[in-house]
């Protein structure tokens, strides 16, 4: 089916204007990978880069979506525009998200100024789908102060959205690993603010302590390097949270003045344009094996008639 024809300055202007629907459908444009979506982007570009991207990490079971609902709780409460990209575990039957996050989220559904949107990993073992910084771009461009990440939480592979965030708080509660645990999964370098929730549980000052030991083993104890804070929350019943507000804010203002936030930006462009330069390379490897390019080098290999190195110069030549 040829996809639908798309008025892409009327949506863009619709989607800065504020409208829910033009949002969601550019934010779907961005998920189907629509031919219109380089108009799209570049009609967007002028109006990114003023939303403060938190991403919201850790392990299955913490209580990131309960977190993230209370976050949103104290930002609405300071007047912000907030965006939710909940990144969920893909359905393996339909390949759509679970929308697990939005069950845990009703607080804030019926907010204008509140946009949620679930989005499916697709089997992305980073935790983030590949389209994740052009959604980000939409909801940036569609006036959000800050838009909240959260990530599906697959253990060791999670630690991707530190890139796509410019401050990314992970997630811990007491019972569910110690700091050690954290070092393994790779998180103590990513994390620039620990949140130990369920703190009115046994173990969690211990927690605290593990990380902040674990932190002090690091490279991060130099005078001119952020040093994350380890805080301690109750989301459920909203305690802990203003200080975890203060802190991002504290955060911020350290990258603006040490000029990390934009080196982060930067950065993160970087990979998303690495990211889109390997799907239209993706697109044209299958292009090649769709007309027997591949297949007949492979053959060639087990003959062989050629090696491995051989045939994947002829490709890069090919795609060259």
């Amino acid at each position: 089916m040829a996809p639908r024809t798309v008025d892409v300055p009327a949506l863009v202007e619709s989607a800065r204007a504020g409208s829910p629907r033009a949002v969601a459908r550019l934010i779907s444009l961005v998920e189907d990978g629509h031919p219109a979506l380089r108009e799209v982007m570049a009609a967007l570009a002028p109006h990114t880069g003023r939303a403060h991207i938190i991403g919201i990490t850790g392990s299955p079971g913490v209580g990131k979506s309960t977190s993230t609902n209370a976050l949103v709780g104290a930002l609405r409460a300071q007047g912000k525009r907030i965006g939710i990209l909940a990144v969920d575990p893909s359905s393996p039957f339909s390949g759509g998200a679970l929308l697990g996050d939005r069950v845990r989220m009703q607080d804030h559904a019926l907010d204008p100024e509140v946009y949620i949107r679930s989005m499916a990993s697709r089997g992305h073992l980073g935790g983030l789908s590949w389209t994740t910084p052009q959604a980000l771009r939409v909801l940036d461009a569609a006036g959000c102060d800050v838009i909240l990440v959260e990530t599906v939480g697959v253990g060791q592979s999670e630690v991707e959205v530190a890139g796509l965030a410019d401050t990314t708080i992970v997630l811990l509660a007491p019972g569910m690993g110690d700091g050690i645990q954290a070092a393994k999964a790779g998180i103590l370098e990513i994390g620039d603010l620990f949140v130990v929730n369920k703190a009115d549980r046994d173990g969690a000052d211990a927690t605290v302590r593990d990380i902040r030991h674990m932190i002090s083993l690091g490279d991060r104890t130099e005078p001119h390097l952020w040093r994350p804070p380890v805080l301690k929350t109750v989301a459920q019943q909203g305690q802990g949270i203003d200080e975890v507000i203060e802190a991002i804010e504290k955060h911020t203002a350290w990258m603006e003045e040490s000029g990390a936030l934009r080196e982060r930006r930067v950065r993160r462009a970087g990979d998303e344009i690495e990211s889109i330069a390997l799907q239209a390379l993706r697109a044209k490897m299958g292009d090649l094996r769709h007309g027997n390019g591949v297949d007949e080098l492979a053959a060639a290999v087990v003959d062989g008639t050629t090696d491995p190195y051989a045939a994947a110069d002829q490709i890069v030549d090919a795609l060259a």
